[in-house]
């Protein structure tokens, strides 16, 4: 059974969201994430699991959705003043967000639920959305930027690759010489 696509819902269904995510951050907090099953989720969240099954198709479905919403940026990235500070501010903390123990939970999850790619989708438009804020303060500031599409490319792309893959040796030393090599030419 295949999840639907989730744009922000309204009215019932967004209770119905906002009560099975808490439900899912609250159990795994008191239960841990290898005991919850949906049952447990629906009783907590005051829905019958059915409603669980039929919104999100299974447990690791909803661990899916929970984890992209968790992986959803709460803030605008920091201004330094000036794009290399700017995006090299942002990919140091991206990295750290991500490298942790939650961000590679939550990575995992986000893609292990996601048959259709779609999440894997929204997680990439939350780093795009971010790097482009960094890109129209530098345009506001006259600096030469690249694109987003070569900004993820080039920072964000090996740092996702080496978190999921080659995980040793990722620190803020990292970070840096993927944007230095991006702007180097600039």
């Amino acid at each position: 059974m295949g999840r639907k696509p989730m744009a922000r819902p309204g009215g019932r269904s967004a209770r119905v969201q906002e009560a099975v995510h808490n439900a899912v951050r609250e159990l795994e907090t008191e239960v841990g994430r290898d005991a919850l099953t949906v049952p447990l989720v629906a009783s907590r969240a005051g829905v019958t699991p059915s409603t669980i099954y039929r919104r999100w198709g299974d447990l690791q479905e909803l661990l899916s959705d929970v984890a992209v919403e968790r992986l959803r940026p709460e803030t605008p990235p920091e201004d330094r003043g000036a794009l290399a500070a700017d995006l090299t501010g942002w990919a140091e903390q991206f990295l750290e967000e991500m490298t942790s123990p939650p961000g590679r939970a939550y990575i995992r999850d986000a893609l292990l639920g996601d048959p259709d790619g779609s999440n894997a989708g929204q997680c990439s438009a939350y780093a795009a959305e971010q790097i482009d804020v960094i890109l129209a303060r530098a345009a506001e500031r006259g600096e030469s930027a690249p694109g987003t599409e070569a900004v993820v490319d080039h920072v964000v792309a090996p740092m996702m690759y080496r978190i999921l893959f080659r995980p040793s040796g990722l620190d803020t030393a990292y970070a840096r010489g993927l944007v230095a090599g991006l702007l180097g030419d600039r």
